[in-house]
């Protein structure tokens, strides 16, 4: 079978402490997971998960320079424990889910946020916050035979060196294992998919220039800095 154009080419993350690559299917985000960013972006509840996607190319493998994108003035930052799957499936039991991870990496959901106020007041998606070109900066993952399945421990994020964010993993309203099996009643995982977990408190405006760093304890961190179009 031939192609009426070269097709693109399959993002792909490093795996720590390997020469192989993690083939990128599929990114989801969870939203609201913490309760004090919850609190921060108007809601009081714990709420059921609820789920928006990226597309699988604004993976920035590794971090370092990303473009600050157009058409906004207000782009946010928000931290997140990120979950790889290796294997997937419909209506995954909670006891199960978590031998279908194959490690966890730190990752920056970068976000438009006046461009998702306006969708959200006027009932619009918010596709164009969340899904745009270099959106999702994320570091290698480190394989779960290594680190195992994190439920506590720091996660953070400071610009230019202030932290911004901190909180930990034990704050999030729903835990790994909870977020895959709700999750997998939606779509069919499969391996190569991502999910962002949440974001604690703290996110805030970012700037040209800025340097962002951003870490998970006993997962790594994550270096980027934002740059013009054409840098």
């Amino acid at each position: 079978m031939s192609y009426a154009f070269p097709p693109p080419a399959l993002p792909a993350v490093p795996i720590a402490g390997s020469d192989a690559l993690f083939p990128v299917r599929r990114v989801y985000c969870v939203g609201r997971n913490y309760a004090d960013h919850a609190a921060e972006m108007g809601a009081d509840t714990r709420e059921p998960p609820f789920f928006f996607s990226k597309p699988a190319d604004a993976i920035v493998p590794g971090g370092g320079k990303v473009r600050y994108p157009p058409a906004t003035r207000d782009l946010q930052h928000e931290v997140e424990l990120v979950v790889a799957l290796a294997g997937g499936g419909s209506d995954i039991a909670p006891a199960r889910a978590l031998e279908l991870v194959h490690g966890y990496a730190v990752g920056i959901d970068l976000t438009r946020r006046d461009l998702q106020k306006r969708a959200k007041d006027k009932g619009h998606p918010w596709d164009m916050s969340k899904g745009f070109d270099e959106s999702a900066p994320l570091g290698a993952i480190q394989p779960a035979t290594r680190v195992g399945h994190p439920a506590s421990g720091a996660i953070w994020l400071a610009v230019n060196g202030q932290v911004r964010q901190q909180g930990d993993l034990a704050q999030m309203s729903w835990k790994i294992a909870e977020i895959i099996a709700n999750l997998s009643t939606y779509v069919r995982l499969a391996a190569g998919d991502l999910i962002f977990t949440g974001t604690p408190a703290g996110v805030s405006t970012v700037l040209r220039g800025d340097v962002l760093t951003a870490g998970v304890t006993g997962i790594g961190e994550l270096a980027v800095e934002l740059v013009g179009a054409d840098e």
